[in-house]
């Protein structure tokens, strides 16, 4: 985790023009912002993905559209208050709520809304990963969610991130700051099922001048290499992946047509669980990246990926 002084609302409308392309035309997106609020230490990749997942949801909860309010505000909670909310404690916090006017949640599916693979979508919409990652996000954070909703109203999920002091103005003598990290000009094939976690690396990619064409998923991706493999230059995928097509049987087939290629596969598996495509990796000198990962690593392993120069 990138964690740095943070200004929530700056990151809220420096996001907001993505959030609109996200949950369309039928939604209206209205940002309500709360004056003087402190800074929070967090990775603002982190933040973004938060808000991706969290509009993703509202975004399904109207399918007839609907209003999506996104605020911040600063609240004091006191020992009374953490003694009845398990995950809360006392202190000053600011506050993220992203509030939708959708169909709502069961109350019988509440308890159960951040467990990792729980989902109300139809199949093939939804991994259930969405919530469970804003809330392994607030507690890397320091903070929790708490969720509100009413059936046929809406619902509301709120973010405490506890805030901190602003940092001292830099002075002469001061430390440089980190270098940027490398961006480049080619074109990468990014594949990966989790529609906030493609969009999020999607968008660290181009910001860094990439030109990137994403897919959902391997069939998709093959028709996308088939209009464009000329020009990629790489292809970034997910190990595991819907569809009856896994990353590796992908790039298996890639590499059939252009041994060259270059590639890399993310996984949020562990090192054992992809044991058995090690000797795979080797054989093909594909690198493997873990999930999570911070904006320059991933940049790292792409450019680095891009620059390697292998033996005849």
């Amino acid at each position: 985790m990138q964690a740095q002084p943070v200004d929530l609302n700056d990151v809220i409308g420096n996001f907001t023009k993505m959030l609109k392309r996200i949950i369309g035309e039928d939604i209206q997106l209205q940002c309500n912002y709360s004056a003087r609020l402190p800074a929070v230490q967090a990775d603002v990749g982190m933040l973004e993905q938060v808000l991706v997942n969290l509009a993703i949801n509202a975004r399904d909860a109207m399918p007839k559209g609907g209003q999506l309010l996104i605020a911040t505000e600063t609240t004091r909670l006191d020992a009374d208050y953490a003694s009845t909310h398990p995950e809360a404690s006392a202190g000053d916090f600011v506050c993220l709520s992203v509030s939708d006017t959708g169909t709502g949640i069961a109350p019988e599916h509440m308890p159960h809304l951040f467990e990792p693979f729980f989902t109300t979508k139809d199949v093939g919409k939804g991994t259930g990963l969405g919530l469970a990652t804003v809330y392994g996000i607030a507690q890397q954070h320091q903070g929790w969610v708490e969720v509100a909703s009413k059936p046929g109203v809406g619902s509301t999920f709120t973010i405490f991130l506890p805030g901190i002091e602003p940092p001292p103005v830099a002075g002469p003598g001061t430390e440089p700051l980190a270098a940027k990290p490398a961006g480049g000009s080619e074109t990468i094939l990014l594949v990966e099922d989790e529609e906030a976690v493609r969009f999020v690396t999607g968008r660290v990619l181009k910001h860094f001048g990439y030109h990137v064409h994403e897919a959902a998923s391997g069939p998709q991706a093959l028709e996308l290499w088939r209009a464009h493999n000329e020009e990629i230059a790489l292809v970034l995928t997910d190990m595991i992946m819907p569809q009856r097509m896994s990353g590796r049987e992908l790039v298996e087939q890639l590499l059939a047509e252009r041994p060259a290629l270059k590639v890399i596969i993310m996984s949020g598996y562990s090192g054992e669980t992809v044991r058995e495509d090690t000797a795979f990796l080797r054989r093909t000198r594909t690198r493997f990246l873990q999930k999570p990962c911070d904006s320059p690593t991933l940049l790292r392993a792409v450019r680095e990926t891009l620059d390697e120069k292998h033996d005849a």
